[in-house]
Protein backbone atom coordinates (compact mmCIF):
# COMPACT_ATOMS: atom_id res chain seq x y z
CA UNK A 1 0.00 0.00 0.00
CA UNK A 2 1.85 3.31 -1.35
CA UNK A 3 -0.83 5.82 -2.44
CA UNK A 4 -4.08 6.60 0.24
CA UNK A 5 -6.20 9.02 -1.41
CA UNK A 6 -8.60 11.49 1.27
CA UNK A 7 -11.31 13.56 -0.37
CA UNK A 8 -12.15 16.50 1.80
CA UNK A 9 -14.26 19.15 2.39
CA UNK A 10 -13.01 20.73 5.56
CA UNK A 11 -15.71 19.43 7.90
CA UNK A 12 -15.40 17.09 10.83
CA UNK A 13 -15.78 13.94 8.83
CA UNK A 14 -12.89 15.27 6.34
CA UNK A 15 -11.19 15.97 10.19
CA UNK A 16 -11.63 12.36 11.23
CA UNK A 17 -10.68 10.72 7.77
CA UNK A 18 -7.65 12.74 7.62
CA UNK A 19 -6.41 11.32 10.99
CA UNK A 20 -7.31 8.19 10.07
CA UNK A 21 -5.08 8.72 6.99
CA UNK A 22 -2.36 9.70 8.99
CA UNK A 23 -2.06 7.24 11.30
CA UNK A 24 -2.08 4.14 7.96
CA UNK A 25 0.33 6.63 6.58
CA UNK A 26 3.03 6.54 9.47
CA UNK A 27 2.68 2.78 9.44
CA UNK A 28 2.87 1.67 5.92
CA UNK A 29 4.72 4.53 4.88
CA UNK A 30 2.58 5.60 2.29
CA UNK A 31 1.77 9.23 0.79
CA UNK A 32 -0.90 10.80 1.18
CA UNK A 33 -3.15 12.57 -1.41
CA UNK A 34 -5.64 15.37 -0.16
CA UNK A 35 -8.71 16.07 -2.81
CA UNK A 36 -11.09 18.76 -2.86
CA UNK A 37 -13.58 18.50 -5.18
CA UNK A 38 -15.69 21.82 -6.27
CA UNK A 39 -18.85 21.97 -8.43
CA UNK A 40 -19.33 25.47 -9.04
CA UNK A 41 -21.22 27.79 -12.09
CA UNK A 42 -20.00 27.45 -15.06
CA UNK A 43 -18.53 30.96 -14.93
CA UNK A 44 -15.85 29.77 -12.26
CA UNK A 45 -14.35 27.32 -14.81
CA UNK A 46 -14.58 28.88 -18.31
CA UNK A 47 -14.90 32.87 -16.90
CA UNK A 48 -16.07 33.43 -20.66
CA UNK A 49 -18.66 35.92 -21.79
CA UNK A 50 -21.63 36.75 -19.38
CA UNK A 51 -19.83 35.10 -16.61
CA UNK A 52 -20.95 35.86 -13.00
CA UNK A 53 -17.54 35.51 -12.11
CA UNK A 54 -14.38 37.84 -13.15
CA UNK A 55 -11.25 36.38 -13.45
CA UNK A 56 -9.97 38.08 -10.63
CA UNK A 57 -12.40 36.38 -8.23
CA UNK A 58 -11.73 33.37 -9.31
CA UNK A 59 -8.43 33.74 -9.38
CA UNK A 60 -9.00 34.45 -5.30
CA UNK A 61 -11.35 31.68 -4.74
CA UNK A 62 -8.98 29.16 -5.84
CA UNK A 63 -6.08 30.80 -3.92
CA UNK A 64 -8.45 30.68 -0.50
CA UNK A 65 -9.11 27.24 -1.28
CA UNK A 66 -5.28 26.39 -2.04
CA UNK A 67 -4.45 28.08 1.45
CA UNK A 68 -7.52 26.73 3.46
CA UNK A 69 -6.34 22.68 1.63
CA UNK A 70 -2.45 23.55 3.39
CA UNK A 71 -3.36 24.94 6.57
CA UNK A 72 -5.41 21.41 6.67
CA UNK A 73 -2.34 19.21 5.89
CA UNK A 74 -0.28 20.73 7.80
CA UNK A 75 -2.71 20.80 11.28
CA UNK A 76 -3.35 16.86 10.37
CA UNK A 77 -0.40 15.71 8.89
CA UNK A 78 3.18 15.18 10.22
CA UNK A 79 5.78 16.45 8.65
CA UNK A 80 7.52 13.42 8.10
CA UNK A 81 4.51 12.42 5.73
CA UNK A 82 4.46 12.79 2.41
CA UNK A 83 1.32 14.88 1.62
CA UNK A 84 0.13 15.82 -2.21
CA UNK A 85 -3.00 18.21 -2.69
CA UNK A 86 -5.32 18.45 -5.64
CA UNK A 87 -8.42 20.28 -6.87
CA UNK A 88 -10.75 19.29 -9.21
CA UNK A 89 -14.03 20.59 -10.55
CA UNK A 90 -16.19 18.04 -11.34
CA UNK A 91 -19.32 16.18 -9.68
CA UNK A 92 -17.61 14.46 -5.93
CA UNK A 93 -18.62 10.88 -7.07
CA UNK A 94 -16.90 11.13 -10.43
CA UNK A 95 -14.16 12.94 -9.96
CA UNK A 96 -13.15 10.90 -6.50
CA UNK A 97 -13.17 7.81 -8.61
CA UNK A 98 -11.17 9.31 -11.94
CA UNK A 99 -8.49 11.00 -9.56
CA UNK A 100 -8.29 7.53 -7.62
CA UNK A 101 -7.75 5.69 -10.92
CA UNK A 102 -5.02 8.50 -12.06
CA UNK A 103 -2.87 8.26 -9.00
CA UNK A 104 -3.50 4.35 -8.74
CA UNK A 105 -4.84 5.03 -5.14
CA UNK A 106 -4.39 2.06 -3.31
CA UNK A 107 -6.82 3.08 -0.50
CA UNK A 108 -9.45 5.60 -0.19
CA UNK A 109 -10.48 6.75 3.07
CA UNK A 110 -13.84 9.29 3.40
CA UNK A 111 -15.77 10.47 6.49
CA UNK A 112 -19.44 9.83 7.23
CA UNK A 113 -22.52 11.42 8.55
CA UNK A 114 -22.47 11.60 12.14
CA UNK A 115 -25.82 9.92 12.10
CA UNK A 116 -26.19 7.50 15.15
CA UNK A 117 -27.61 5.02 12.85
CA UNK A 118 -25.06 2.35 10.46
CA UNK A 119 -26.93 2.48 7.30
CA UNK A 120 -26.77 6.16 7.24
CA UNK A 121 -23.06 5.53 6.90
CA UNK A 122 -23.44 4.18 3.49
CA UNK A 123 -26.40 4.04 1.94
CA UNK A 124 -27.53 7.22 -0.38
CA UNK A 125 -24.90 9.22 -0.39
CA UNK A 126 -21.15 10.10 -2.48
CA UNK A 127 -19.87 7.45 0.06
CA UNK A 128 -21.77 4.91 -0.95
CA UNK A 129 -21.61 5.65 -4.36
CA UNK A 130 -17.76 5.46 -4.35
CA UNK A 131 -17.84 2.31 -2.02
CA UNK A 132 -20.08 0.74 -4.58
CA UNK A 133 -17.99 1.26 -7.43
CA UNK A 134 -14.37 2.31 -6.47
CA UNK A 135 -11.34 -0.53 -7.78
CA UNK A 136 -9.69 0.36 -4.34
CA UNK A 137 -10.70 -0.72 -1.27
CA UNK A 138 -12.64 2.22 0.48
CA UNK A 139 -12.72 3.09 4.51
CA UNK A 140 -15.58 5.04 5.83
CA UNK A 141 -14.91 6.42 9.19
CA UNK A 142 -17.75 7.71 11.31
CA UNK A 143 -16.21 9.71 14.28
CA UNK A 144 -13.11 10.70 15.97
CA UNK A 145 -10.80 8.31 18.21
CA UNK A 146 -7.64 9.66 19.53
CA UNK A 147 -6.65 6.48 20.95
CA UNK A 148 -7.54 4.72 18.13
CA UNK A 149 -5.10 1.27 17.43
CA UNK A 150 -5.52 -1.81 14.55
CA UNK A 151 -5.19 -4.16 17.50
CA UNK A 152 -8.27 -5.90 16.21
CA UNK A 153 -9.51 -6.18 12.89
CA UNK A 154 -12.79 -8.10 12.54
CA UNK A 155 -13.48 -9.97 8.27
CA UNK A 156 -16.90 -10.84 8.46
CA UNK A 157 -18.21 -12.68 5.35
CA UNK A 158 -19.91 -15.75 3.82
CA UNK A 159 -16.59 -17.63 3.11
CA UNK A 160 -18.42 -19.48 0.53
CA UNK A 161 -17.24 -17.79 -2.91
CA UNK A 162 -13.85 -18.15 -4.77
CA UNK A 163 -14.56 -14.30 -5.55
CA UNK A 164 -14.31 -13.56 -1.76
CA UNK A 165 -10.55 -14.88 -1.51
CA UNK A 166 -9.50 -12.00 -3.37
CA UNK A 167 -11.43 -9.89 -1.58
CA UNK A 168 -9.74 -11.26 1.44
CA UNK A 169 -6.39 -11.18 -0.25
CA UNK A 170 -6.94 -6.90 -0.61
CA UNK A 171 -7.55 -7.30 2.99
CA UNK A 172 -4.55 -9.42 4.38
CA UNK A 173 -2.45 -6.83 2.04
CA UNK A 174 -3.95 -3.87 3.97
CA UNK A 175 -3.69 -5.63 7.94
CA UNK A 176 -0.42 -6.84 7.08
CA UNK A 177 0.63 -3.34 7.77
CA UNK A 178 -0.49 -3.54 11.51
CA UNK A 179 0.46 -6.19 14.17
CA UNK A 180 -3.17 -6.69 14.59
CA UNK A 181 -5.39 -10.27 15.72
CA UNK A 182 -7.90 -10.72 12.82
CA UNK A 183 -11.48 -12.28 13.93
CA UNK A 184 -12.75 -13.84 10.86
CA UNK A 185 -16.66 -13.43 11.30
CA UNK A 186 -19.48 -15.82 9.84
CA UNK A 187 -22.76 -14.68 11.35
CA UNK A 188 -25.72 -16.97 11.88
CA UNK A 189 -29.00 -16.15 11.20
CA UNK A 190 -32.17 -18.16 11.56
CA UNK A 191 -32.93 -18.10 8.42
CA UNK A 192 -29.55 -19.76 7.19
CA UNK A 193 -27.70 -21.73 9.98
CA UNK A 194 -25.34 -23.86 10.12
CA UNK A 195 -24.21 -25.72 12.71
CA UNK A 196 -21.01 -24.69 14.54
CA UNK A 197 -19.02 -27.42 13.10
CA UNK A 198 -19.79 -27.21 9.46
CA UNK A 199 -19.53 -23.03 9.39
CA UNK A 200 -15.99 -23.07 11.21
CA UNK A 201 -15.03 -25.77 8.30
CA UNK A 202 -15.50 -24.12 5.83
CA UNK A 203 -13.84 -21.01 7.04
CA UNK A 204 -11.02 -23.35 7.51
CA UNK A 205 -11.36 -24.40 4.25
CA UNK A 206 -11.53 -20.96 2.76
CA UNK A 207 -8.26 -19.69 4.74
CA UNK A 208 -5.90 -22.55 4.17
CA UNK A 209 -4.32 -20.73 1.20
CA UNK A 210 -3.64 -18.13 2.99
CA UNK A 211 -0.60 -17.36 5.39
CA UNK A 212 -2.24 -15.62 8.24
CA UNK A 213 -0.83 -13.56 11.73
CA UNK A 214 -1.98 -14.02 14.37
CA UNK A 215 -6.34 -14.71 13.91
CA UNK A 216 -9.33 -16.46 15.65
CA UNK A 217 -12.67 -18.19 14.19
CA UNK A 218 -16.19 -17.05 15.14
CA UNK A 219 -19.38 -18.54 14.77
CA UNK A 220 -21.73 -15.78 15.92
CA UNK A 221 -25.63 -16.44 16.42
CA UNK A 222 -28.33 -13.45 15.55
CA UNK A 223 -31.13 -12.19 14.42
CA UNK A 224 -29.84 -10.70 11.23
CA UNK A 225 -26.44 -10.52 9.65
CA UNK A 226 -25.86 -6.62 10.58
CA UNK A 227 -26.99 -6.51 13.82
CA UNK A 228 -24.17 -9.86 14.20
CA UNK A 229 -21.69 -8.02 12.48
CA UNK A 230 -22.07 -5.01 14.81
CA UNK A 231 -22.82 -6.59 18.02
CA UNK A 232 -19.87 -8.82 18.01
CA UNK A 233 -17.45 -6.33 16.54
CA UNK A 234 -19.02 -4.28 19.75
CA UNK A 235 -18.09 -7.10 22.19
CA UNK A 236 -14.74 -7.39 21.19
CA UNK A 237 -13.95 -3.99 20.74
CA UNK A 238 -12.97 -4.40 17.43
CA UNK A 239 -11.26 -1.39 15.98
CA UNK A 240 -12.19 -1.66 12.38
CA UNK A 241 -14.68 -4.12 10.29
CA UNK A 242 -14.13 -5.33 6.85
CA UNK A 243 -16.70 -5.88 4.21
CA UNK A 244 -16.87 -6.98 1.11
CA UNK A 245 -19.44 -4.86 -1.56
CA UNK A 246 -21.01 -5.77 -5.06
CA UNK A 247 -20.76 -3.07 -8.01
CA UNK A 248 -24.67 -3.55 -8.43
CA UNK A 249 -26.05 -3.16 -5.12
CA UNK A 250 -23.75 -1.51 -2.90
CA UNK A 251 -24.20 -2.36 0.61
CA UNK A 252 -28.41 -2.14 0.44
CA UNK A 253 -28.82 -6.01 0.14
CA UNK A 254 -27.02 -6.29 3.81
CA UNK A 255 -27.62 -3.00 5.49
CA UNK A 256 -30.99 -2.24 5.20
CA UNK A 257 -33.44 -0.27 7.08
CA UNK A 258 -33.99 -2.86 9.89
CA UNK A 259 -30.87 -1.83 11.43
CA UNK A 260 -30.86 -1.36 15.05
CA UNK A 261 -30.88 2.83 15.90
CA UNK A 262 -30.73 1.40 19.49
CA UNK A 263 -26.55 0.86 18.97
CA UNK A 264 -23.91 2.98 20.88
CA UNK A 265 -22.69 5.39 18.83
CA UNK A 266 -19.10 3.74 19.97
CA UNK A 267 -20.16 0.35 18.52
CA UNK A 268 -20.05 2.32 14.93
CA UNK A 269 -16.55 1.38 13.80
CA UNK A 270 -14.70 2.22 11.05
CA UNK A 271 -15.17 0.10 8.04
CA UNK A 272 -12.92 -0.84 5.42
CA UNK A 273 -15.21 -2.33 2.35
CA UNK A 274 -13.55 -4.07 -0.61
CA UNK A 275 -15.43 -4.71 -4.00
CA UNK A 276 -15.93 -8.02 -5.29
Amino acid sequence: MKKILVPIDFSKKSEFASKMAARIAKKSNSTVYLLHMIELPTGIVDMGAGSNFSIPESMLYLRKVKERIIEFKEKYFHKNIEVHHSIRFENPHKGILKYADKIDADLIVMGSKGHSDFEEILIGSNTEKVVRTSKAPVIVVKRDNEKFRMRNLVFASSFKNEDKKEVFRKFLDFANHFKSEIHLLKVNTPSKFESTHDATQKVKNFIEEFDLPKYSINIYNDASIQKGILNFSRDIDADLIALSTSGRTGLSHLFSASVTKTLSKRALKPILTIKV
